[in-house]
């Protein structure tokens, strides 16, 4: 099964997708992963993208599509997860011209709805483990009172991202409502679009996607 993630940035679209990994055995293709690993591969194509990135521009929609046409020649075990991609209509249209090429199928796309003002609340209180990358939150999982992370079990930093404040956010839910959003409409007119309300636990996020997937 190939799936599309879709959402706002911080609706927990990576959450999500690690769970389907470790529960479905699918392959998360996460835009921002893809193109750190084939900088570092020493391939032709990761060369192009470590040389695009190294003059600090913007990787374009055929590179993008380039890696993911490697990654879909590979193992597929139980699917594919686009997470990241597409973001534009034009993305989308690319994506599906590949998965034909590929003879593969897209199969759901699961939008995971939120509420804006209760995104910003949930993103402005999150923190990090500088050492696991472990999420907490001042709301729901809060740092414990010992310092000492509940996954990797030590007494590390938490951070805050620096553009996990009220401006920030706001600004890229902004440029997601004017170039993502449109997707939503794209895949309801092919029958592909399932939505889900992306503000509950994880686990009942993950239970409403696995009734959504069948």
């Amino acid at each position: 099964m190939n799936i599309i993630l879709l959402g706002p940035p911080g609706a927990g679209k990576g959450t999500q997708a690690h769970l389907l990994v470790a529960n479905r055995n699918m392959i998360q293709l996460s835009t921002g992963d893809m193109l750190r690993e084939a900088k570092d591969s020493g391939t032709e194509m990761g060369k192009r993208v470590a040389d695009v990135m190294a003059r600090g521009d913007l990787v374009t929609d055929e590179i993008v599509i380039g890696l993911i046409r490697e990654k879909l020649q590979g193992d597929k075990q139980g699917g594919f997860i686009f997470d990241g991609f597409p973001r534009t209509l034009a993305q989308a249209d690319a994506l599906g011209a590949l998965l034909a090429e590929n003879s593969e199928a897209l199969h759901a796309v699961v939008e995971m709805q939120v509420d804006d003002e209760a995104l910003v609340s949930r993103i402005t209180a999150r923190s990090t483990c500088s050492g696991c990358g472990e999420v907490y939150n001042d709301l729901s999982k809060p740092i414990p009172e010992d310092g000492i992370c509940s996954k990797c079990g030590e007494a590390k930093e938490f951070t805050r991202r620096a553009d996990d404040n009220e401006e920030a956010l706001r600004n890229r839910l902004m440029e997601y409502y004017k170039k993502t959003s449109p997707l939503i409409g794209y895949y309801y007119a092919k029958g592909k679009l399932k939505s889900v309300n992306g503000l509950g636990e994880i686990a009942e996020v993950q239970a409403e996607i696995n009734k959504a997937l069948g």
